[in-house]
């Protein structure tokens, strides 16, 4: 019988999209026994924006929060998002920081590495992939990840010749990230069935978003030409810049006569569960209804939910949501001028506040940020298309940008956090954390001692 499995993304990339990473452990704790429980292929619950997330806004450790999934949910694969050499952050980090940062990810709990680099550079692949395999467990798999997009130099034949390349290098899996949401029915057809034909038995993952409202769509064709794993919501956190339903495609698959492994019962009361959740993030206005929408522009525009969602909250912060239409209409012209890098953090993150920038000056390029400028630099790897040569000349001067693999020129970082940190570290996850978010790490590690200090004192004087 046929079969397609799914990954549930409730604890990652769904609430990532609708509410920009803002779900706090204990609102998901409780139904994480339950979860274990529905035969899913895996969850996906750490990694992407998780990590930034926890430190900067929920006052949370994220390795503990880790380790705490771990031990509701011993029976179910655990899933990743890992930016290749950008790791959780936003600029390349040292290959002992990487494979340190892999290590310690399956000891805390990880099975499976997903494994992407934005502008689809696998030289920035490489470190992660080695250490996968070097600390792997019997349950560890390896999977490579293409970010997914359409320009004049994405084409059907360059997805399979990447993909025979990233099996080549050693991955178990492969992955097609459509973080825009903007891949048709047509192509995954043609892609699935390519990709299939030309991999031969190594599984292959679907990622795609409802933002335009292809993704049911397209799913369901991807289904027909032979994808092996689907990601999914459960619905109540699905739709919009999120994922498609989990419930909607297992009724799907059923009707298919494709087994699937996942138990009804048990998904219908992940989404009873959820939905006081999504709620409650409602009222507080955290859920911002442009999120939960269908915006048939994004297939112009290419913005990922998780961009779009963060974009949304920034131009709130600043009082500019009247500047949104206008920042949009800009993201795809500054994406060419990039050369056509897939919009997936952190180039999301980079094409999008250059466009805000753009419209809010008044004038193109007039501020052109430091991370832009490290991308033109050739810090991030090679463009998939030649750089605009003005903004080149803009953000560059007369400086040549880097040729080889960048990450070769970064010095090791960890010893000198290590020093840094002294004993305000109480552990090689702490010094982890601070490599990747020093301003963010610093303050949670000082707050968490100061709160173990509050509490020494409050028991000596219970004792006395």
């Amino acid at each position: 019988m046929r079969k397609v499995q799914f990954t549930e993304t409730v604890m990652r990339d769904a609430n990532q999209s609708l509410m920009a990473t803002r779900l706090p452990y204990a609102d998901f704790e409780e139904i994480l026994p339950t979860m274990d429980k529905a035969g899913y292929y895996s969850v996906e619950c750490w990694g992407g924006a998780t990590f930034d997330s926890c430190l900067r806004y929920l006052n949370e450790d994220p390795w503990e929060r880790l380790r705490n999934i771990r031990k509701n949910m011993p029976n179910t694969r655990l899933q990743m998002l890992l930016r290749g050499q950008n790791l959780l952050g936003y600029k390349h980090y040292h290959d002992d920081v990487v494979e340190k940062f892999v290590e310690l990810s399956i000891k805390n709990g990880i099975d499976v590495i997903r494994i992407f680099d934005a502008i689809n550079d696998f030289r920035n692949l490489g470190t992660a992939l080695d250490a996968t395999k070097k600390y792997a467990t019997k349950h560890t798999i390896a999977s490579g990840c293409i970010s997914y997009t359409q320009s004049p130099v994405h084409t059907v034949d360059k997805y399979v010749e990447m993909c025979k390349e990233l099996v080549k290098m050693g991955f178990d899996t492969l992955c097609l990230k459509d973080m825009a949401g903007t891949m048709s029915p047509y192509e995954a057809e043609h892609l699935i069935k390519g990709i299939k034909d030309a991999v031969g038995e190594v599984p292959v993952i679907l990622h795609t978003h409802c933002t335009t409202g292809m993704a049911y769509m397209t799913l369901t064709k991807a289904i027909e030409s032979g994808v092996d794993v689907i990601d999914t919501a459960t619905s109540c956190f699905s739709n919009g810049t999120s994922q498609a339903a989990t419930e909607t495609l297992f009724y799907a698959c059923q009707q298919y006569g494709i087994e699937t492994g996942l138990n009804e019962k048990v998904i219908n009361q992940v989404n009873d569960f959820f939905k006081p959740v999504k709620q409650k993030y409602i009222d507080s206005g955290l859920i911002n209804p442009k999120s939960m929408a269908t915006d048939s522009q994004a297939l112009v525009y290419k913005v990922p939910g998780g961009m779009l969602s963060n974009m949304i909250a920034n131009l709130k912060d600043m009082n500019a949501m009247d500047k949104f239409d206008a920042a949009l209409l800009e993201i795809p012209a500054v994406r060419k001028d990039l050369g056509y890098p897939p919009l997936v953090t952190p180039m999301s993150q980079m094409v999008g506040v250059q466009a805000v920038t753009n419209v809010l000056t008044g004038s193109r390029y007039k501020n052109i940020s430091k991370e832009v400028k490290a991308y033109c630099r050739g810090e991030y790897g090679a463009s998939p298309a030649p750089i605009n040569k003005t903004l080149m000349m803009m953000a560059l001067g007369n400086e040549k940008p880097y040729e080889g693999r960048y990450d070769d020129t970064i010095e090791p970082e960890i010893p000198a956090a290590k020093k840094y940190l002294g004993d305000l570290a109480e552990s090689e996850e702490d010094v982890l954390s601070y490599v990747a978010f020093p301003q963010q790490a610093e303050k949670f590690l000082k707050e968490r001692r100061n709160k173990k200090a509050l509490k020494v004192t409050y028991t000596i004087q219970e004792a006395d």
